[in-house]
């Protein structure tokens, strides 16, 4: 049973999720969650598990093998979930350097504390598991018709983030063929949800709607991502751990295709329709000016696209459903109702993330 777990990223938006859901299964389990010191003020989502003393939280950089290291020992982990990354691609493409360091760098860190403590000669020195957190933009982009993007995939990485996370996919396999690390990798699509930062699609349209902002729109709009909730992830990260294979790689995906556009126009909908049944969101919101008045449409506002912008990502997630199975519980529906009341119940999180006092949590 992998039932003392390192989180590391674990305050960020989708590692904070997983913290909550794993808290909530494994009540039993000791889960130490490591974030960079920089990002020490990301604890806010992290709130509610404090109360659980089977959580630790550490103000820690990966890069620092030794102090890793030193936490693997001290609270006898033997399973690694590593969530940290740099992850916006506009992010990369002015400033890629620190995506190396922390894609990169970080997680070969991680990969040499893990084989430090866990092996010695290349013998198994206890039941472990190094689960990489990967992504879908590995394989760079797909035609309009082509098929999802299977594990089998050639990797085609075509910003300096995705091509960070490719170098770490391989630096987690090459730890297992030459090291015999026990390791799994997911490359999920594109996540939404709770904690998420207004620096991503779906809670920056929800921000700028209730602050009568305009909903920039990257060229025509036309571009395709498959869409899975947080919670559909978090569950999928689960059963990789505890039923997946070593040294195989599994997608994560909900065969749930939107197109950017298409994603704005919804989310204005939705948001139309929430406030027309209670009058007391205009109230609240009252800077939502465009959505009281029923046209939310009117603040789109197509931009300059940006540079190596894929056209299309999709994976496909059979292998995950016939091995482990995988099923994703939250249709898409669903799953951004629950997101946008998610962000209207929780105005207080969101702002600070606006202004930054986050930071000073």
């Amino acid at each position: 049973m992998l039932n003392n777990i390192l989180v590391t990223g674990g305050a960020g938006f989708i590692g904070a999720n997983f913290v909550h859901y794993w808290l909530a299964k494994y009540p039993q389990a000791k889960i130490v969650v490591v974030d960079a010191l920089t990002y020490a003020g990301n604890k806010a989502n992290l709130f509610a598990a404090q109360a659980n003393s089977n959580f630790v939280f550490v103000c820690e950089n990966i890069c620092n093998t030794a102090a890793i290291e030193a936490l693997l020992k001290k609270y006898e982990i033997n399973a690694i979930v590593n969530f940290a990354a740099e992850s916006h691609v506009d992010r990369s493409i002015t400033g890629p350097d620190l995506f190396i360091e922390t894609n990169v760098v970080g997680t070969h860190s991680l990969l040499k504390a893990a084989k430090n403590v866990w092996l010695t000669d290349g013998n198994n020195q206890c039941e472990h598991r190094f689960h990489h957190v990967s992504t879908d933009e590995v394989y760079g982009s797909l035609g309009a018709s082509q098929p999802a993007f299977k594990e089998s995939s050639v990797y085609a990485p075509s910003s300096p983030y995705s091509a960070s996370k490719a170098a770490s996919d391989h630096l987690v396999r090459a730890y297992h063929h030459t090291y015999g690390l026990n390791v799994t990798t997911s490359h999920c699509s594109n996540n939404y949800g709770p904690f998420q930062f207004p620096e991503k699609l779906i809670p920056l349209l929800i921000l700028n709607l209730l602050l009568d902002k305009p909903l920039p729109v990257y060229g025509d709009g036309l571009q395709i991502r498959d869409w899975l909730s947080v919670d559909d992830h978090c569950l999928g990260i689960d059963l990789v751990l505890n039923k997946g294979a070593s040294g195989q790689s599994y997608n994560l995906g909900a065969n749930n295709e939107w197109a950017n556009i298409n994603i704005v126009k919804l989310i204005g909908s939705k948001l139309e329709q929430m406030f027309n049944a209670d009058a007391s969101l205009a109230a609240k919101y009252s800077t939502a000016k465009s959505v009281i008045a029923g046209k939310a449409h009117s603040l789109i506002q197509y931009v300059e696209d940006r540079p190596g912008h894929d056209r299309r990502y999709a994976v496909d997630a059979s292998k995950a459903m016939r091995e482990l199975g995988y099923a994703p519980q939250e249709t898409f529906e669903s799953g951004i109702e629950r997101t946008l009341r998610w962000y209207l119940d929780n105005d207080s999180w969101w702002r600070s993330v606006l202004d930054g006092s986050y930071r000073s949590f």
